[in-house]
């Protein structure tokens, strides 16, 4: 809103309003802004969860070999991540864009999603929260309103690569100068780095373009459940799934921004997303919204996010990569989300398997995998047989958190060369 107020006084030549019209200022603006509220009105939102009891009930000491007891930590602290990252885009945001519209959308859906999960654990005291099913139901209903928006908005369009041949036999990349709705996204590691959703349905002939599009709203559903998942089984120690989700925005938010800038995605032969530098805006009020929270939930933790945060962050950074055509990426990018997933899965087939032959076995002595590396084969149910019991020395979870960071920092350098090695 503020944009539009200086946009209007900069008609006027009021000082200082055109600062608001560069992107570069009003990003700046977003991550100073998102800090403030997260550090400043999150210890007072902190303090009335303490008040109204709105805590932590079901991780104690027992199940953590240094005794590091979370019972009474105020949970639910992901409602400041949502308003920290709410508030600047809406004062800095042009909220005619079709990108940002989307992303608060998704903000405010996943966060009512993981909200209503919270208060039944908490107030309804069921541990298991919200069923599955309604989950499920919530995020595959984001999915379809992402991919279907991206697909009937007109302000959804890319420019196209074009290989021009110089003299001397170089070749230049330019990007045409018509703008074209397209089913096109980045694959990773390929000289022609493209993959149009339209030609995988080729063999349908005259209609592939159409099924191209169903595909991507598909491929739409499946990443934004899957990565807010991920996330949501990522949140398990302090700081660990809000430092992983700022990396990981951070990278999203370099790649919104060469997107959106003609000469740097013609350099980098990546499309041009006409629109995408509002999203610049978002990241940064993502990514500061994300660090304010750190501060209160680094070890030892003040507060926890709860499904409200950790289902929230999982969906933008989801959304955030299909926006810019970069989901093909997210497994690279989000690669400790993913092995969080597949360590649950695996575990749970391969436990269920040995149940239905009278055995007691497990992959891993607990998942999702960062709880493996802090768990004591004493803490086992007798007679369990567990395929993978190294290590035996066990680590302190602030340990675990940073090597989980530091691991997330080197996939989020891949993720960005892969810009550039094909």
């Amino acid at each position: 809103m503020l944009y539009y107020l200086f946009r209007w006084l900069d008609q006027f030549d009021f000082p200082g309003a055109g600062m608001f019209g560069y992107t570069s200022f009003r990003a700046l603006m977003a991550v100073i802004l998102a800090l403030l509220i997260s550090t400043i009105w999150g210890d007072k939102f902190i303090n009335l969860l303490k008040r109204k009891q709105i805590t932590e009930t079901q991780r104690d000491a027992s199940i953590d070999p240094f005794g590091v007891n979370k019972v009474g930590v105020p949970s639910m602290g992901g409602v400041i991540i949502i308003f920290a990252t709410l508030i600047p885009c809406l004062l800095l945001g042009k909220l005619e864009n079709i990108y940002m519209v989307l992303m608060l959308i998704t903000t405010v859906w996943l966060g009512s999603l993981g909200f209503a999960d919270d208060y039944i654990k908490i107030f309804k005291k069921d541990k298991e929260g919200l069923h599955g099913k309604f989950k499920i139901i919530g995020q595959v209903g984001l999915g379809l309103i992402v991919g279907l928006t991206l697909y009937l908005s007109p302000q959804v369009v890319i420019r196209e690569n074009i290989e021009v041949e110089l003299p001397g036999g170089q070749m230049e990349v330019v990007h045409a100068a018509k703008e074209i709705k397209a089913t096109q996204t980045t694959i990773p590691f390929f000289k022609s780095n493209n993959l149009d959703y339209a030609d995988v349905m080729g063999f349908l002939g005259e209609h592939a373009q159409t099924a191209g599009w169903i595909l991507f709203v598909l491929v739409t559903i499946f990443v934004v459940t899957a990565v807010s998942n991920g996330a949501n089984l990522n949140d398990g120690m302090d700081g660990m799934a809000a430092g992983n989700s700022a990396i990981i925005g951070l990278t999203l938010g370099i790649l919104a921004y060469v997107s959106s800038h003609i000469e740097y995605a013609g350099y980098l032969n990546i499309m041009y997303i006409p629109g995408s530098e509002e999203l610049v805006i978002f990241v940064c009020a993502f990514i500061g919204a994300l660090i304010g929270f750190l501060w209160y939930n680094a070890y030892p933790a003040q507060v926890f996010m709860g499904d409200t945060g950790s289902l929230t962050i999982g969906g933008i950074i989801a959304v955030l990569a299909i926006i810019i055509h970069k989901e093909l990426l997210i497994p690279i990018l989000c690669g400790v989300f993913l092995v969080e997933n597949l360590s649950v899965i695996m575990q749970r087939v391969y436990y269920k398997a040995g149940k239905r032959k009278g055995v007691k076995q497990r992959i891993f002595k607990r998942t999702p995998i960062h709880d493996h590396f802090r768990t004591s084969m004493s803490l086992i149910e007798p007679g369990c047989k567990v395929l993978f019991t190294k290590p035996d020395k066990l680590f302190h979870e602030s340990k675990i958190t940073v090597r989980f960071w530091i691991v997330t920092i080197i996939l989020a350098a891949v993720t960005i060369i892969t810009l550039k090695i094909r």
